[in-house]
């Protein structure tokens, strides 16, 4: 399993990308970074985006990838999405007032895109990839991943706060590999830290106490272009890697 990193972070500025991760080049988890860093024939061969969670930075890119494929692609690009961020999306993104419609044009039955929603917290397909969605902690419905090919597993804890379910999963999950783990703001922005449903430093210390990892790297991403620097003193004395754009691995 190839994994290569688009965005990384919890918002743009010229050297930040919000959240956008790319698996064997066909699956894109999550979608904040997909038109900014492909190219179009890069773009063209995602068949599958993985969306954790409704928020701007997470879905932005859906519309300007739609626009750009659209005529290049003989299938539709398959959005899987929970049911609240399904329901988002067609209601405050794909509504013809934002932004036109993809999932009816050009025609109803072959669409630019079609959302496939999913229940919180169950497992399903995703073309080759065997996809176990796990609740977690944050303002609106959102979900964490563990993806599988057969071989090896792949885990993204989507936006979150403290949490047990995503521990639990994980720690039940076999051939994990890798963690992708959020981690948003420096301990002096704990409380907004809680009430918006992200990690900091000091409450990522205390869930990596809840991890079996069994050799798993830990990948810090979703860190706010603001704090960076600070970000990254703060984590030095944890066992945990933090991420940056371009990062490839073999997994």
């Amino acid at each position: 399993m190839k994994l290569r990193v688009l965005g990384c972070h919890g918002g743009e500025l010229p050297t930040c990308k919000s959240t956008c991760f790319l698996v064997d080049d066909v699956l894109a988890l999550d979608a904040g970074a997909l038109t900014g860093t492909l190219s179009l024939e890069e773009l063209c061969r995602v068949d599958h985006v993985l969306v954790g969670h409704s928020h701007f930075d997470h879905v932005k890119d859906l519309p300007l990838m739609a626009d750009l494929v659209i005529g290049r692609r003989d299938t539709p690009v398959t959005i899987h999405a929970s049911r609240e961020c399904a329901r988002a999306l067609r209601e405050n993104m794909f509504n013809n007032a934002l932004w036109p419609d993809f999932t009816r044009i050009p025609t109803k039955r072959q669409p630019v895109l079609q959302i496939k929603t999913f229940r919180a917290g169950s497992s399903f397909q995703v073309g080759p990839y065997s996809v176990r969605s796990v609740p977690v902690s944050h303002p609106v419905e959102s979900c964490g991943f563990i993806v599988s090919n057969g071989k090896s597993a792949l885990a993204m804890s989507g936006d979150t706060g403290p949490t047990d379910k995503l521990w639990k999963a994980l720690n039940e999950t076999k051939n994990l590999k890798a963690l992708l783990l959020e981690t948003s703001f420096p301990n002096k922005l704990q409380s907004l830290a809680d009430i918006s449903g992200h990690l900091t430093p000091h409450t990522l210390g205390l869930e990596l106490q809840k991890f079996e990892r069994n050799g798993a790297s830990v990948l810090l991403y979703h860190l706010k272009p603001a704090f960076v620097t600070q970000l990254k003193k703060e984590l030095a004395e944890l066992p945990v890697d933090v991420l940056e754009l371009g990062d490839t691995f073999e997994l």
